[in-house]
């Protein structure tokens, strides 16, 4: 059986990977980079592992402390934003004139989301 603290690790590694991957390809396009370029590959299957890896480790968290459906406001908002992260890696790249904005708006929302889990305001 995994304990709480292994998922807690594994949610955490996964959203190292997003932040790296979202980070890279925004530096990409800030640099004047386009969808088609040779790291490509290893930046999408860095998004995808992080993405299943915060997953992963969110519900076995949220296995190991009981909670089940309903599921409370505060993991229905998680679970909202980090599904719109997997979404944020093909908006960079269809709206260049905004990767200064996902620059700085990626790490506020990830701000965000630690607020919701440490205050659980609903």
């Amino acid at each position: 059986m995994i304990s709480y603290t292994i998922y807690k690790m594994v949610h955490i590694f996964g959203i190292l990977l997003l932040f790296t991957a979202l980070g890279g390809v925004t530096l990409h396009v800030l640099n004047g980079g386009t969808k088609e370029f040779s790291n490509r590959k290893i930046i999408a299957i860095t998004h995808g592992i992080g993405l299943f890896l915060i997953l992963l480790g969110g519900f076995g968290m949220l296995a190991r402390l009981g909670i089940l459906w309903p599921w409370p406001g505060w993991v229905i908002a998680k679970f909202v934003i980090w599904l719109a992260y997997g979404g944020l890696l093909t908006a960079v790249y269809k709206k260049p004139t905004l990767a200064k904005v996902f620059w700085f708006g990626f790490p506020l929302l990830g701000l965000f989301v630690s607020y919701i889990v440490l205050y659980k305001p609903f």
